[in-house]
């Protein structure tokens, strides 16, 4: 069972069903969406965080948008009494964590992560239990219960911080990203022991269809982010987290780029550089981009839904908070130090 399902008060079903987002709830016709969620915002004191792979309405209407590590402090910083996540389920867990006593919901409670998926925390208990001297990195794409078992999280921005902060004579696990691992390692010069988990948007990108659009392109820059795979990061001009890659193409004179992430980051790009021509990497299928089938999972009508009834709401055990809280911490502290 999750954790944001565990027992609660006593209540009625349709209760239970509507504060974990089981029942289906109707917008009434006619409604201008934007200036409700506006309104809403205001009068429930709430902030909108959003992460770059959101439709791009919803990022248009955010107080924020950016990737994890920004998110994350975001979320740290907020006065706001209710936090609306709009991103996936580990973000919004990660916002409780950091905010116990405020409301965090999200748009769409199914909006969980393929990443996060491929490292299940009793397997991982397991595994770990194998290499008892290791301390344990975890990327922030897990689950609340894998932080836990997570002496230190980590984002993709301040990963080589992270692992560098780190004693060399200090054995390290890094879970669950095994691309992101393998990067590190080549980054940083540190052997660790790799758990086995990958991010499904990251890994199918075709370097073929990539050569063939550079051939179409030679004059862009291919960029690319370490969840990819190896191969796919050898062939990049730049290697970056998804702010890395956007400031990358704000501050680069080329005025095109080949993107391998998932798509939602280039309307940030086309904002921020709308002379720029912004394209997405080809994936090894039928698809023309790369899109987050869970990220997008959230639409606007979700959006001023949740907001309305603010369901459903995020939920997690108080020792889970507790325990899983600790290695978030110690990021943020790290990542302050180092000026990120």
């Amino acid at each position: 069972m999750s954790l944001t399902t565990v027992e609660l008060e006593p209540m009625s079903e349709q209760e239970f069903l509507l504060r974990r987002g089981y029942l289906n709830l109707s917008v009434e016709p006619g409604i201008d969406l934007e200036a409700a969620i506006l309104r809403l915002k205001k009068e429930k004191n709430a902030v909108i965080l959003a992460h770059y792979y959101q439709q791009s309405e919803i990022q248009d209407l955010a107080d924020y948008v950016g990737d994890s590590l920004g998110l994350s402090q975001q979320a740290a910083a907020t006065d706001a009494d209710i936090i609306v996540f709009a991103g996936v389920h580990f973000m919004a867990e990660t916002a409780k964590m950091l905010n116990p006593n405020k409301k965090v919901v999200l748009p769409d409670l199914k909006a969980g992560c393929s990443l996060a998926d491929s490292c299940p925390a009793a397997l991982f208990k397991e595994f770990r239990d194998q290499y008892p001297d290791h301390i344990v990195v975890s990327y922030i794409n897990c689950t609340a219960e894998l932080k836990t078992m997570t002496d230190i999280c980590c984002t993709s921005t301040n990963a080589v911080q992270i692992i560098e902060s780190i004693p060399e004579d200090q054995p390290i696990i890094f879970a669950p990203d095994k691309n992101l691992g393998h990067y590190l390692q080549k980054k940083t010069g540190r052997k660790m022991v790799l758990w086995d988990g990958a991010c499904m948007v990251h890994e199918i990108f075709s370097r073929e269809r990539i050569h063939q659009l550079r051939r179409e392109h030679p004059d862009a820059k291919f960029i690319a982010h370490p969840e990819c795979e190896p191969h796919i990061l050898a062939e990049a001009d730049f290697i970056g987290s998804t702010t890395g890659l956007l400031n990358y193409t704000i501050r680069e004179s080329a005025e095109s780029f080949i993107v391998a992430t998932e798509s939602g980051i280039l309307h940030q790009m086309q904002k921020h550089s709308p002379h720029k021509t912004f394209i997405p990497a080809p994936p090894n299928n039928s698809c023309a981009c790369n899109d987050c089938p869970h990220m997008k999972r959230n639409t606007l009508e979700k959006l001023y839904l949740c907001m309305e009834y603010e369901l459903p709401e995020i939920i997690l055990p108080e020792w889970v908070i507790q325990k899983g809280r600790a290695s978030i911490d110690r990021m943020l502290e790290i990542s302050a130090r180092a000026g990120l």
